[in-house]
């Protein structure tokens, strides 16, 4: 079993900055690709950002240029670093991770999300 952890999350007010981290533990052989989405209330989950296991990083459009990716293997954490934060970035952010366990079986987990609150 694989689980997921997610930190970082708040009250910021319009233009601030927070970062999130989401730590996996458990029967992990390798982290494929790993990404943040969000939800706001009455609206759908929507990804925010991926990075495969070999950086390669994809953002959605709202978030290019204000939010970043990263992720550190050794600790099994991916990050992301939100900049130059607006009002509807609130919602309830979500670790995803594609995982490879120890018995070469792949799959996907979720975090229990991170609350995050944007306004003045």
């Amino acid at each position: 079993q694989v689980q997921l952890v997610e930190s970082g999350g708040g009250l910021a007010q319009p233009g601030g900055s927070l970062r999130l981290s989401c730590a996996a533990s458990g029967s992990i052989l390798k982290l494929l690709t790993m990404a943040w989405y969000r939800q706001a209330p009455g609206n759908e989950r929507e990804l925010v950002a991926t990075m495969t296991s070999g950086d390669t990083t994809n953002y959605a459009d709202s978030v290019k240029g204000r939010f970043t990716i990263s992720r550190d293997n050794a600790k099994n954490t991916v990050y992301l670093q939100m900049n130059s934060l607006k009002p509807e970035d609130t919602a309830v952010y979500y670790c995803n991770a594609d995982v490879l366990d120890l018995f070469l079986r792949r799959r996907g987990y979720w975090g229990q999300g991170t609350q995050v609150n944007v306004s003045s």
